[in-house]
């Protein structure tokens, strides 16, 4: 499932998916706002068209499940078992989970790209953007943070996380 974040000029205002996306927006739009949405993988900005936004439906939604072998020892089965939702749940639960943790560590230049297009669409005018952009494509997650700890603290943990380097955010 993809995961996006919305932001309110520098504040940081929705994450979630797609439909918590819309609902942001639509919230967003009474107030007279348009939100910038962030795909947190990409880190590229998305739009969202209300008009054919489906109305909230009731009961389970359909997710695309598609059933798989899986081979696991009986403590793994006894364990999943006493798992809240049972089984199936529990896995889900277990590797949503994982890729979360994982969504950047694969790939760094992918990271530093997803960094980049973030900044690119919401830091241009902050200080020092284009010293902040040589570090993070030097890799020197120190230096990058030491000039956007100056920023508002949203943009700056977010980019942060996006470049892959979220267990290095300094405290204000």
């Amino acid at each position: 499932m993809t995961h996006y974040t919305a932001f309110e000029g520098t504040q940081i205002t929705a994450a979630g998916d797609m439909a918590a996306m819309i609902a942001a927006q639509r919230a967003a739009i009474v107030r007279g706002i348009n939100l910038l949405i962030f795909d947190d993988a990409t880190g590229q900005v998305r739009d969202v068209d209300l008009r054919d936004a489906p109305p909230p439906t009731r009961g389970r939604p359909k997710m695309g499940v598609k059933a798989r072998e899986v081979t696991l020892l009986p403590r793994h089965w006894t364990w999943l078992s006493e798992q809240r939702g049972g089984a199936s749940a529990a896995l889900r639960r277990l590797v949503e989970d994982e890729m979360r943790r994982t969504a950047h560590q694969k790939d760094p230049k992918a990271a530093r790209n997803a960094a980049y297009a973030f900044l690119s669409a919401i830091a241009g005018d902050l200080p020092h953007y284009e010293d902040a952009l040589r570090h993070l494509f030097a890799d020197k997650p120190d230096d990058f943070a030491a000039i956007a700890t100056k920023w508002p603290n949203d943009i700056y943990r977010y980019a942060m996380r996006l470049a892959g380097w979220s267990d290095r955010v300094m405290a204000e």
